[in-house]
């Protein structure tokens, strides 16, 4: 098979190709680190947007502090790659994972994880006890903090589990992390800030409340793209966990606005004509997610429909420029974490031309 090479042209691919704007995806890293970086707080990035080892190391580069992945799988590929400062940010629970776990912290060291149960916290404990590993893996309490999808409750539910964290040999408490996902795409601004900073009181007071407990909380951790600056002006949060800033797609555009620019789209070919004003291309529901809506062309003229796994269909209005078997066009992808994750590589371009090519290195690593 004759893959891409940096030097060649983008328009030589074969399509679908997942394809990021070098220019857009400099200018988004800049704009976040401009507007983050001043604050002080630490900006550990979220690999479940790029799964790309590259780009977290591009994102350190910038000033990013380590980086966020959501599963052991994903950890267990980027660790592999070199990055040892990385935290779990979802519940790891099963005995399967637990090994897995284990066996991650016996080759990196830094690997940090959550816990909202004691059942959870209990089974990490116990397992490193059997690996006879002594040094503590560092923990987080997962807080809900409105999300209600996982995280201990507030109050006194919270300081419960701290303590029985804090009684666990193999666990070493550092943190509470608290993640307002519900709020990342609320359209009307200031309904986000304001219940951002709401979520933010649960999360810092909780914080406090450990504290008072005794508990040596030095990391507080949250928030997304949707939220990261009102999240920021909050006192008592330290770490920013944004994710899709660097790519964006159009369910945070249209909620966010266009501070962030669509730097990733998926380049695809028109492969027949199915009317006087409709053609079908190569990029179904395998390249293209639906589950925050449909795709759209980078040309907004032509718009977008599901023809099944391996198709799509544009259609346009009367007076607009037929697409012609043969065009290429630009999908800028609705919901970009899900769509990253059906494609193997990303071709990084300047001037139309592959500069760089970065491989999604934890392509469906979801256990």
């Amino acid at each position: 098979m004759d893959l891409p090479k940096v030097g060649d042209r983008i328009d030589s691919i074969d399509t679908p190709s997942m394809i990021a704007d070098l220019d857009l995806v400099d200018a988004n890293l800049k704009k976040l680190m401009g507007k983050l970086l001043p604050t002080g707080l630490n900006i550990r990035p979220h690999l479940k947007t790029t799964k790309s080892a590259i780009l977290a190391r591009k994102m350190n580069a910038a000033g990013a502090k380590g980086v966020c992945v959501a599963k052991v799988s994903e950890a267990e590929v980027i660790a592999a790659t070199g990055f040892d400062d990385l935290l779990i940010t979802c519940e790891i629970v099963g005995p399967a994972k637990v090994r897995r776990l284990v066996e991650l912290f016996r080759k990196h060291r830094g690997i940090r994880t959550v816990v909202d149960s004691e059942v959870g916290a209990s089974a990490i404990n116990d397992a490193l006890a059997r690996a006879g590993i002594e040094e503590p893996i560092s923990v987080l309490i997962d807080l809900d903090v409105g999300l209600h999808r996982t995280g201990v409750q507030p109050g006194e539910p919270a300081v419960a589990l701290a303590r029985h964290v804090s009684g666990l040999k193999h666990l070493r408490l550092i943190g509470v992390q608290g993640y307002e996902g519900h709020l990342q795409h609320l359209h009307d601004y200031e309904d986000r800030k304001a219940q951002c900073l709401a979520s933010m009181k649960i999360l810092t007071e909780t914080a406090e409340a450990l504290r008072k407990e005794g508990c040596d909380i030095q990391v507080v951790t949250t928030g997304g793209t949707g939220t990261a600056e009102f999240c920021a002006t909050v006192p008592g949060v330290t770490e920013l966990q944004p994710g899709s800033f660097i790519f964006m797609d159009t369910d945070y555009r249209n909620a966010v606005g266009t501070f962030y620019s669509n730097s990733l789209t998926i380049l695809s070919t028109v492969i027949s004509k199915q009317g006087p004003r409709c053609v079908t291309i190569d990029s179904g529901l395998k390249s293209l997610t639906t589950d925050s809506g449909l795709a759209e062309c980078k040309d907004p003229r032509y718009e977008y429909g599901v023809l099944g796994d391996e198709h799509g269909s544009l259609s346009w209005a009367e007076g607009t420029p037929d697409l012609k078997v043969g065009d290429r066009v630009e999908m800028v992808p609705s919901h970009i974490d899900p769509t990253v994750n059906l494609h193997d590589f990303y071709y990084a371009y300047r001037g139309g031309v592959i500069k760089e090519i970065w491989p999604v290195d934890s392509r469906g690593k979801v256990q």
